[in-house]
């Protein structure tokens, strides 16, 4: 069985060294990348399980590329940076990535979000890859929402495992925990944050009145119950 291939974007020589060496002795792949351009090019010709991308690159906002590769990219994506400001976080998530480590860090920490983002449900997302609900139709084969009159949303990696969670269990109650479980990454504030957004955003991109959402509804102190009729194709 071929490993899993992380991908390590990051300017700084020992950064890229010392993450590739964990990332190795934990068994996993790596491709480490300098700038945004080399890093651009080589997936034309690779396929990276994990992106881990530094925010401050020499040629390309790192913020930019996060967002394209959450549209364009099955990959999970993990912000790595020295900017500790929430919103830089928050932006971060919005933006599509899937998780945000902050330099400095100590490299088996990284190896386990690392392990989190593949313990996710994206091996799921290989079998039914589309489903229709409520006049929408999600397909996760290209990370598209396709309204009944036609028109199209693209939504990001991290915004479908949400979706595919919600699609996957229609009616019944999620928990916060059952989110983090079958989701992966570290339960905290850094991930109820991170589920805030991506809910958010789905909300938006579904329609919904954020005063009263009629698919995805919010049991407060429970988690949220997907309310849609679903079929999977």
């Amino acid at each position: 069985m071929t490993q899993p291939l992380v991908a390590i974007l990051d300017d700084e020589p020992e950064i890229r060294r010392m993450l590739s060496d964990a990332l190795e002795d934990a068994g996993f792949r790596t491709a480490s990348f300098a700038r945004a351009t080399e890093f651009e090019a080589a997936l034309n010709t690779m396929s990276p399980d994990v992106c881990l991308v530094d925010l401050g690159l020499p040629d390309r906002d790192g913020l930019t590329l996060v967002h394209r590769l959450a549209l364009e990219s099955g990959a999970s994506i993990i912000i790595i940076s020295g900017r500790t400001q929430v919103q830089d976080r928050v932006t971060g998530l919005e933006l599509g990535a899937d998780d945000y480590i902050v330099k400095p860090f100590e490299p088996a920490e990284v190896v386990a979000r690392v392990r989190a983002r593949l313990r996710g449900p994206k091996s799921s997302l290989k079998t039914a890859q589309t489903a229709t609900f409520n006049g929408w139709t999600a397909h996760f084969d290209r990370y598209m929402l396709e309204d009944d009159s036609g028109e199209e949303t693209a939504f990001s990696h991290a915004e479908g495992e949400v979706l595919r969670l919600f699609l996957d269990a229609p009616k019944r109650l999620i928990s916060r925990a059952q989110m983090q479980e079958t989701l992966g990454g570290v339960a905290g504030e850094s991930f109820d944050r991170a589920m805030d957004v991506r809910i958010s955003r789905l909300r938006t991109k579904l329609k919904e009145d954020p005063k009263n959402p009629r698919l995805i509804k919010t049991i407060y102190g429970a988690g949220y119950i997907f309310l849609g009729d679903v079929s999977w194709g």
